[in-house]
């Protein structure tokens, strides 16, 4: 763990046990922004010579910094974490046990640790204190199940920028002739439980003691001629696997799966007189394919199905008719339309979004910050949302590319009602309607009616899930569809690591409704813009095609079709 890493741990955690402590929020805050602030960091923290000109960084914050970057540790939180019994802080990322609760049940009941807590959570005399009632006490066993899930895989975009720097590091090495990833990886599966990379080599042995000298391994396991596998900083077990290039293509789909998947095409094999593995497809002893996943499934009689559908949830059936839609490609987004600016609670102005983007070869960009009610998130208020209006416009004077949307994240209240006045509303020329608040209520009638406002384009991360730590709120997606549908609402694929929202299952129900699709990484940093291909992944989960999505149209198109609304 380099000292970035450290110092975003540090920082988390210290606004985690002050959190507990029941310090003030703004404190706790400052340790969240500072943390985030480092994690964008593209360069190492002892490179900046002024700290303080970096967003959420004071003085205070600075000379911490440099304390640890001198002497390894901060005295101020060792000093912190000494006044939190050990184990609370894990405790801390249960969902729906909040620090006020949790300290509670420290004090009454002893807990500090998973066993603990669960035995508090028995304990007849809890219905007793204050705001300890059945609802509640049942929440936390859910979100106790869904931490204990959570901890045994790893967030996909979480592992995403570690395992695409390794396969670039293999790359690298002169023996190696072909390179990729496998598994619920390769599937765009929201989480992962390992690693599995497969590789052709020119010669056995050099390549795999190579992979162990990856910079970010904290232990080797195993490394022989054939395979080696080790432990990353982060837990993440990653096996390395060489591959003799004329099996390579039976391996990448046996070692890609689902399981599921790999079954029925095994059962469709044996039907067929043939035999399947990962070195191959086998008539009796002879194997006749296998170098390519193409000539395996070819052999099979059906068409090459892209990975991240392979589930067995009818994908086999249509390749046996040669009907796989041609899914949205990687290169097919040409903006991303949902970027939060330093106007809310972003930590960059829109100029540098802006460079950014014309670096990734994008033609526009949305920049969406919060409205007025999100007070933590810096919401705009009408006055400083006109003045983000006005630099946009100025910026968009040079006509040169990337064009910059004037977007804006507008909460919608509990009433169903927007957070700007329709005066204004009319005035942005992308609106993305979101939910923030009332998770544990059906949200179907309050998003019903924001439908109903003729400047609403899109509903951001609809479900307003987040992977591990919240569960989606209840609505009847029927019915939120159906009306979208018909006010021609788009659905936004919010790439954000721990959002993936909408997940493939609602996306397949949405596009039977004839619905379109916008996709946004809902970037906080510019160095998060490349989460959109989580997004074009999740997208390929739920089966779209380039036409589904909004922002594959060139800008042209795109103005076109957005002032529909105006």
């Amino acid at each position: 763990m380099n000292n970035k890493e450290k110092l975003v741990q540090i920082f988390n955690r210290m606004a985690d046990a002050l959190e507990f402590l029941g310090e003030i929020p703004f404190k706790v805050q400052a340790y969240r922004k500072a943390a985030r602030t480092i994690e964008n960091l593209d360069k190492d923290i002892s490179e900046i010579e002024d700290l303080r000109k970096l967003p959420g960084i004071g003085e205070g914050i600075a000379k911490k910094i440099k304390e640890f970057l001198e002497t390894g540790k901060i005295k101020k939180a060792e000093e912190i974490f000494s006044k939190v019994p050990e184990g609370i802080l894990d405790l801390m990322h249960i969902p729906s046990l909040g620090p006020k609760t949790l300290a509670l049940l420290n004090k009454e009941f002893g807990v500090k640790d998973i066993e603990s807590l669960k035995k508090a959570l028995s304990n007849p005399r809890l219905k007793t204190l204050s705001g300890m009632g059945e609802k509640k006490v049942e929440n936390i066993k859910k979100g106790i199940e869904l931490f204990l899930s959570s901890k045994e895989r790893y967030l996909l975009g979480e592992v995403y920028p570690i395992v695409k720097s390794l396969i670039e590091f293999l790359k690298n090495h002169p023996d190696t002739e072909f390179v990729i990833p496998a598994g619920s990886f390769r599937r765009f599966k929201e989480t992962v439980g390992d690693i599995d990379i497969l590789v052709t080599t020119k010669k056995e042995g050099n390549l795999t003691h190579y992979s162990t000298e990856f910079p970010k391994i904290k232990r080797v396991l195993v490394c022989g001629p054939t395979k080696s596998s080790f432990i990353l900083e982060n837990g993440l077990q990653v096996d390395v696997r060489v591959i003799p290039s004329e099996s390579m293509g039976a391996a990448m789909q046996y070692f890609t799966g689902s399981k599921q998947h790999n079954i029925h095409l095994r059962r469709i094999a044996r039907d067929m007189g043939l035999k399947i593995s990962e070195y191959g497809v086998f008539k009796d002893e002879k194997m006749i394919a296998g170098k390519t996943e193409e000539e395996l499934y070819g052999v099979l009689k059906m068409q090459w199905i892209p990975p991240e559908i392979r589930e067995d949830e009818g994908e086999i059936e249509l390749a046996l008719k040669g009907e796989i839609p041609l899914l949205i490609d990687f290169n097919d987004i040409k903006g991303d339309l949902h970027i939060h600016s330093n106007y809310s609670d972003g930590q960059n102005t829109i100029l540098e979004i802006k460079e950014k983007a014309r670096e990734r070869g994008y033609e526009y960009i949305a920049i969406c910050d919060h409205s007025q009610s999100l007070k933590y998130a810096k919401g705009l208020s009408i006055e400083r949302l006109l003045k983000k209006k006005e630099e946009i416009e100025k910026l968009n004077q040079k006509e040169d590319l990337p064009y910059i949307i004037f977007g804006a994240e507008v909460d919608i209240l509990p009433d169903g009602s927007l957070d700007y006045p329709d005066e204004i509303l009319k005035q942005i020329d992308y609106v993305v309607a979101s939910v923030h608040t009332g998770f544990k209520k059906d949200n179907t009638e309050r998003i019903l009616k924001a439908f109903d406002n003729p400047y609403v384009h899109a509903l951001s991360h609809p479900t307003g899930r987040l992977i591990g730590s919240r569960e989606s709120y209840t609505a009847d997606w029927d019915k939120i569809f159906k009306k979208a549908a018909e006010k021609e609402i788009w659905m936004e694929i919010n790439a954000y690591y721990e959002r993936l929202d909408l997940y493939p299952s609602l996306i397949k129900k949405a596009k039977k409704y004839g619905i379109k699709f916008v996709i946004g990484t809902d970037a906080h940093h510019y160095n998060q813009m490349w989460m959109i291909e989580l997004g074009i992944g999740t997208a390929r989960r739920g089966w779209l095609k380039k036409d589904d999505v909004i922002n594959t149209m060139g800008l042209k198109e795109l103005l076109r079709i957005l002032k529909r609304r105006v």
